[in-house]
């Protein structure tokens, strides 16, 4: 069995993440979309929460589940027999930037990367982005899937 990991913050999960990871859950056997849990930073939504919108976000996939990491990722993949994690990418600025931790992670531990191109219509959106312009009243329904935004509405007031 072929098990793949989906790394990220997912402060909220985004239409552009959950596009990567059904893209991805058609590669493998099972992905295993995993938050990383950073003890310095304080999220808008708690880990729990973040795999609660996870799940309504990628409801219907069958071959994903969630799970929540702390530390390297590429030894919470060796923990799960994981031998390959897949990242989307918005624009060459992203593969920039992932291209030599997936080196480094593939020289320290042999997992490879493979790197998903995000659909054009998502190609701008990120979490931040869309935390910052909800903040500001701006609407984001068409970058998250209803019950994310309803929760993101609700969390911000």
């Amino acid at each position: 069995m072929t098990i793949a990991v989906c790394p990220g913050s997912f402060d909220p999960v985004t239409l552009g993440h959950a596009d990567v990871i059904t893209r991805a859950a058609a590669l493998f056997d099972e992905v295993v979309v995993a938050v990383a849990v950073n003890p310095a930073k304080q999220g808008l939504f708690t880990v729990d929460e973040r795999r609660e919108l996870l799940a309504a976000a990628l409801e219907g996939v069958d071959n994903v589940r969630t799970d929540a990491f702390e530390g390297l990722v590429v030894d919470y993949c060796r923990a799960i027999g994981a031998a390959t994690l897949v990242k989307g990418l918005r624009s060459s600025t992203d593969f920039g930037f992932e291209e030599p931790m997936a080196q480094m992670n593939r020289h320290q531990t042999g997992v490879d990367s493979v790197f998903l191109i995000t659909d054009p219509a998502h190609s701008f959106v990120s979490s931040s982005l869309v935390k910052e312009v909800a903040r500001g009243g701006g609407d984001v329904g068409a970058f998250l899937h209803p019950e994310v935004h309803r929760r993101l509405r609700e969390r911000l007031g």
